[in-house]
């Protein structure tokens, strides 16, 4: 009969100390936390995008330099 009165009695008493949680304010904007992953995955790209911007600008000077010497 104790086991019946127990422990419905603590499990009420096990929710009751759970709490809702608290709701993030709407008008702050959460902080970035992939700050390192994110500069991580941009810089071989960076790289890459500079690394094609000299291979088109590299025909160009080419056909420059063709060009004075007569070829």
């Amino acid at each position: 009969m104790l086991i019946r009165i127990a422990l419905p009695l603590a499990g009420l008493l096990a929710l009751s100390g759970c709490n809702r949680p608290v709701a993030p304010d709407p008008d702050k904007r959460p902080e970035p936390q992939a700050t390192a992953l994110r500069d991580a995955m941009q810089q071989p790209l960076d790289k890459a995008k500079a690394a094609r911007e000299t291979l088109e600008k590299a025909p160009d000077t080419s056909a420059a330099d063709e060009a004075e010497t007569g070829r």
